[in-house]
């Protein structure tokens, strides 16, 4: 039989009502008769006989009644709200949601012993690929439990792995969708792993045994390539590995000019830790990083949404190591491979201008002879022209230096004759200026410290003045 948590409850509140309406159950019981009790009435006539039971007995009779009407098992389908392991048992809280709403509108609690989880789990998390948590969809086989001490639950017999792979397959797929539709899906494998690409971003977490894996394996390598690596330490288990991952992205971000490549590898774990990895954030983080990114984090069957939209994924920590040797070494036997070509071209090249030269040397002679001969007639051709063209320039510059000479002679002349005018206009004027002129036409000099005076008033009282005339000097005192 299969029922939604809604229909169970339902039932068991039938069930319920039918035991308190139905006096059938009530009378039934021998172990309740006992409790009952006689109601006399103030006149002495005595009442109906009316039950009246402790709650413990109550509670006992509802899981009598339960047993007796709900005796199956059911298959259940539900959303965990919670799941949470106690001392080996397994509690869980399920909930169903109106569609249109998202709105609760069937709670119910739900146990699986230890005995029994020992064993469900181990099989559940094998095939699914992860562990029970909230908000995962499930189908479970219960079988209703009412305890006197603590109430009504459904205990949990089985669990249908296959039920919640296909939810599982359901959300990658919306989320494999949603990033093809933002068109993020395959932009990592649009960008190229450089040729040279030695300086690695690693995520992964601090002290895991696949980063030691990784650093050892780049490390020993056949060929003696040189890495250089930096941990950019995440969780990589457990509900963290989202946003720790994407932190961590962030920071090699912040620095990508520094790195060529960014590994994101994890040093083992249970194939149920892998849940954390099939988000839709992380894989859009991962497809629009701006450089390639190798994965390393699950093994050969387990595929995930971060894998899809990686560069590259590869098994495991050391295959992401040997894939970047490999790659240096590709580039490598490239080198190799042009250095040869070039090497060829080269003797291929040199062969042919050989074999041209030895041509030509054994033609030089002959064209040598031809050159010389032809080379003489020019030479001697050309040293006549040079002798005539030096003649004519000597005969044309003797004559240029004679008309440079004569009018070098006039110009003189003339120079000389202006000279001599303009000397005697210069003596003029000296001589209209001489001092002594001055004096003889009775004016005189008047000097205050070897200055000649220009403003009595800026002379100081007291001050000796000297007045020069046509004969002689004489002193004055300013008052």
């Amino acid at each position: 039989m299969r029922c939604s948590t809604q229909q169970i409850n339902s039932n068991v509140e039938l069930e319920s009502q039918h035991v308190s309406d139905t006096p059938y159950y009530i009378y039934a019981m021998s172990s309740f008769r006992q409790s009952l009790h006689i109601a006399h009435l103030p006149d002495g006539g005595v009442a109906d006989a009316i039950p009246a039971l402790s709650l413990y007995e109550l509670n006992n009779l509802v899981a009598s009644v339960l047993s007796i009407d709900l005796p199956d098992e059911y298959w259940v389908e539900a959303e965990l709200s919670e799941a949470r392991e106690v001392r080996g048992h397994c509690y869980m809280e399920l909930v169903q949601k109106d569609e249109a709403s998202n709105t609760p509108i069937a709670k119910a609690s739900a146990k699986c012993w230890a005995s029994r989880w020992a064993m469900l789990r181990p099989m559940f998390e094998r095939i699914t690929g992860q562990r029970l948590h909230a908000g995962m969809k499930v189908m479970l086989r219960v079988k209703a439990q009412f305890h006197a001490a603590y109430g009504f639950s459904w205990i949990v017999s089985d669990i249908n792995p296959e039920y919640t792979m296909g939810d599982l397959m359901r959300h990658r797929q919306e989320i494999i969708k949603q990033l093809k539709a933002e068109g993020v899906f395959d932009l990592q494998r649009e960008l190229l792993i450089p040729a040279f690409a030695q300086h690695i971003a690693v995520v992964s977490s601090d002290g895991a045994a696949g980063y030691g894996d990784f650093c050892r394996q780049l490390a020993d390598n056949a060929q003696g390539y040189k890495f250089a690596v930096q941990l950019f330490s995440a969780t990589m288990q457990g509900e963290a590995v989202e946003h720790s991952v994407i932190a961590a992205l962030n920071r090699i971000y912040e620095q990508q000019d520094h790195f060529d490549v960014v590994v994101i590898i994890r040093g083992g774990g249970a194939t149920s830790d892998l849940s954390g990895f099939d988000t839709l954030a992380l894989a859009e983080n991962v497809a629009n990083f701006p450089l390639p990114i190798i994965t390393g984090i699950g093994h050969d069957r387990d595929e995930s949404i971060l894998d899809m939209v990686a560069h590259t994924r590869v098994k495991t920590p050391t295959a992401a190591a040997q894939l970047l040797i490999d790659n240096l070494s590709r580039t490598d036997q490239l080198i190799e491979s042009l250095r040869q070509r070039i090497v060829n071209y080269t003797q291929q090249r040199m062969h042919t201008e050989q074999v041209r030269l030895k041509a030509v040397s054994e033609r030089i002679p002959v064209l040598f002879s031809l050159v010389s001969v032809r080379e003489q007639a020019r030479i001697e051709r050309l040293s006549r022209q040079m002798l005539n063209a030096v003649a004519r320039r000597i005969d044309t510059a003797r004559q240029r230096v004679e008309r440079i000479e004569t009018r070098l002679a006039d110009n003189v002349r003339h120079r000389l004759v202006d000279e001599h005018y303009r000397l005697k206009m210069l003596e003029q004027r000296i001589e209209a200026e001489n001092p002594e002129r001055l004096l003889q036409r009775g004016y005189s000099i008047t000097t205050y410290d070897g200055r000649a005076v220009h403003d009595a008033s800026q002379l100081p009282k007291g001050a000796v003045v000297e007045t020069r005339v046509e004969k002689g000097r004489f002193k004055a005192k300013v008052e």
